[in-house]
């Protein structure tokens, strides 16, 4: 697996804070989504030989793939969609949660989803998606520990 471009702040709460203050940043939704839909596009792609049905993340509309590596001291995770927004959305959750120990993670409430206005904006589908993929990064946390 490729090193990871993760994390780009020291601790997953500075991740937070630095989302909700790019988010700030946009007058409205339509500027918002498109903002999502760039972050989606600074996602590296995943290989081919780990687009199977052993990485796919059950419960998304759109094909979701996730790997996992490292253990406790430091996950990394690297995702990929079919779908730009949902691609924008693990950038989020990756911005946050990758390069971090297990510890750090589980005790890491997203709470950037509600600060920037998030959850009021996702369609069900795209919501339970995004519920999917934390709750396979914070399973996967609690494995390692």
């Amino acid at each position: 697996m490729s090193a990871s471009q993760f994390p780009l702040e020291a601790t997953a709460a500075e991740a937070q804070a630095a989302i909700a203050d790019e988010f700030s940043l946009f007058g409205d939704w339509s500027e918002r989504y498109q903002y999502l839909i760039d972050l989606g596009r600074k996602l590296p792609d995943l290989p081919d030989a780990l687009k199977t049905e052993e990485h796919r993340l059950l419960g998304c509309q759109s094909k979701v793939w996730i790997v996992a590596s490292g253990n406790a001291a430091r996950l990394d995770f690297q995702a990929i969609s079919d779908s730009t927004i949902v691609s924008g959305l693990i950038y989020l959750a990756l911005r946050v949660y990758s390069g971090r120990p297990a510890s750090e993670i589980l005790a890491t409430s997203p709470d950037y989803i509600s600060t920037i206005g998030l959850a009021k904006h996702l369609s069900p589908t795209r919501s339970n998606g995004l519920a999917a993929l934390l709750d396979f990064i914070k399973t996967t946390a609690a494995q390692a520990q």
